[in-house]
């Protein structure tokens, strides 16, 4: 089955870099979205369906943080799964973000491999 996935980071040369990590992992995509930060995921999302959101913590206007917040509290969109991908990997932050929603965290810097195993694992696990 192939994706689509919804990539957010306030720097252009990441969401490439992710897009290209993904397509290097083996998960199969059928379509990148991608948004500078919370405030325009959430308006890419009005228009478009998703399976898969992979989002930064620190950006302008709307973090991951609020984006994460916003999904659980809009009915129609809490059951897409978040991934948050930051240099930020305290506890307390992965703890965090987690209690608001998202389904899982890895950290910067990572493989293909981590990645691609960790975008496995957590639509398996929607999707059981």
């Amino acid at each position: 089955m192939a994706y689509r996935i919804l990539l957010v980071d306030d720097s252009p040369a990441m969401l490439r870099f992710i897009e290209r990590v993904i397509n290097i992992s083996g998960v199969e995509v059928s379509e990148f979205h991608k948004a500078l930060n919370g405030n325009l995921a959430l308006e890419l999302l009005q228009n478009h369906s998703v399976d898969l959101i992979l989002t930064d913590i620190n950006m302008p206007e709307c973090s991951g943080d609020e984006l994460v917040r916003r999904l659980q509290a809009d009915p129609r969109l809490r059951n897409i799964p978040v991934i948050v991908v930051s240099t930020d990997s305290t506890r307390a932050r992965v703890d965090q973000i987690t209690q608001l929603g998202a389904k899982a965290y890895i950290a910067k810097p990572f493989t293909p491999e981590q990645l691609g195993s960790l975008i496995g694992q957590v639509l398996e696990d929607v999707n059981v």
